[in-house]
């Protein structure tokens, strides 16, 4: 099979050649851009920067011939724009707190407050307030509250809705010429097409020089309880905004593209989740159904859907909603065990990711440790089909270098 092909047979659960494999086609399922450098090294690949094409969490894109060293079967369709307004071009050096030198946009300015934090302005704009920080050490950037005072009585949903507007034709020209690209890899393409529906990391409104509407977390999560029909009032215009967007991206990619990730809105935690299911069904579902049956209609793409945590009791309502793949599968959650998962869900969904626990084992266990993981899991997620190898989302910075490198031993031990 090609690697698309591989890819296409598992989303349509039928066992492909063998287990496809991705990293570094979404912005939950990278690396973080030392661990890129770190295989690049270990691989003995030429030596050259690595670009930081996600700066929030910092991620590292993976190029060609990383891709090849590790096997990987999918290839990212990504916005020319990333979040803090960061345009993917025009790439500069800028080093990391640990010293490592990476590529960044342009338009990444920084400047440096009296604690040592790094503050990443919107559009690199360093003449407005700062819209993420970096702490001292750190390696990556949390997003700053910028929340105004807001009177009950003049909350307008549009503001909610400001950096979801219609895509310019400089955006769609993007995609257009992105796409054929993608394609070209043989790879099966994943593109990042979607709107926020509440995705906490897009609430604050990091790219915009002054965001209104309600922008702090904890406001918002309250929000779902208090402000319902604000809440509605924000999806319904994202959704016919997105809609629309899909409309004329379809009109320019649509034979390049074979999954969408649509939404990072997550709704577990380690134990439990942010809402119940009834209000799920009462404020996400009918957006997420409307948008997933204008793809479905109109389109061949999966529909990809990533919520960390303890999700298990929502699944049943994530399939009435029209989503084909979950992800990251956080098996370290409560009752998110791969055995129970696959018995019940496997033949409905397809899970991307759960392949090692990113919390404890890929992070802290030993390079034996994280393969019996992976081999265990890959042989119960894989069984039939309806699977895409991941870890359990992003790789995180720090990672031993000899865990992820154990990671793709078992993967080709897995794979013949």
């Amino acid at each position: 099979m090609t690697r698309r092909e591989r890819v296409l047979t598992a989303l349509h659960h039928r066992e492909p050649d063998h287990l496809p494999v991705d990293f570094g086609s979404t912005g939950v399922t990278g690396m973080h851009v030392s661990c890129v450098a770190a295989l690049r090294r270990h691989f003995g690949l030429e030596q050259r920067l690595v670009k930081v094409f996600e700066p929030s969490q910092c991620l590292g894109w993976i190029d060609e011939d990383l891709k090849t060293a590790l096997d990987i079967d999918t290839e990212p369709l990504i916005p020319r724009k990333a979040n803090y307004a960061l345009v993917l071009d025009h790439w500069k050096p800028w080093r990391m707190y640990d010293g490592l030198e990476v590529l960044v946009p342009g338009n990444f300015n920084v400047t440096v407050d009296a604690n040592g934090d790094t503050l990443l302005h919107p559009g690199g704009d360093t003449s407005i307030a700062p819209s993420g920080r970096m702490p001292a050490g750190g390696y990556f950037f949390d997003a700053i509250i910028r929340q105004r005072p807001f009177e009950e009585s003049q909350l307008n949903p549009e503001d909610n809705v400001e950096e979801y507007g219609l895509l310019s034709e400089e955006d769609l020209a993007h995609f257009a010429s992105a796409a054929q690209s993608a394609r070209a890899t043989g790879r099966a393409v994943v593109a990042k097409f979607g709107a926020g529906f509440g995705d906490i990391a897009n609430v604050p409104g990091v790219s915009l020089r002054e965001p209104k509407g309600i922008r702090d977390v904890a406001e918002w999560y309250m929000s779902i309880r208090s402000r319902p029909d604000y809440i509605h009032g924000v999806f319904s215009r994202q959704c016919e905004n997105l809609i629309e967007n899909l409309r004329r991206l379809s009109e320019r990619v649509n034979g390049c593209v074979d999954v969408i990730y649509l939404c990072g809105t997550d709704f577990g935690t380690q134990k439990s989740t942010f809402c119940s299911e009834a209000t799920f069904r009462e404020l996400w579902l009918p957006y997420y159904r409307q948008v997933t049956d204008w793809i479905h209609r109109n389109t061949q793409w999966k529909v990809f859907k990533h919520s960390c945590g303890s999700v298990v009791r929502f699944l049943d309502a994530f399939l009435d909603a029209g989503f084909d793949i979950l992800n990251p599968v956080q098996v370290s959650a409560l009752g998110m065990e791969p055995a129970f998962l696959k018995a019940k869900y496997g033949e409905r969904l397809v899970f991307w990711g759960g392949g090692v626990d990113t919390q404890q084992t890929l992070a802290f266990g030993t390079p034996g440790e994280v393969r019996e993981q992976v081999l265990r899991h890959a042989a119960i997620f894989s069984r039939g089909g309806g699977y895409v190898f991941n870890a359990v989302h992003n790789v995180q910075a720090r990672t031993p270098v000899a865990n992820i490198v154990a990671m793709f031993d078992a993967l080709r031990e897995v794979r013949g």
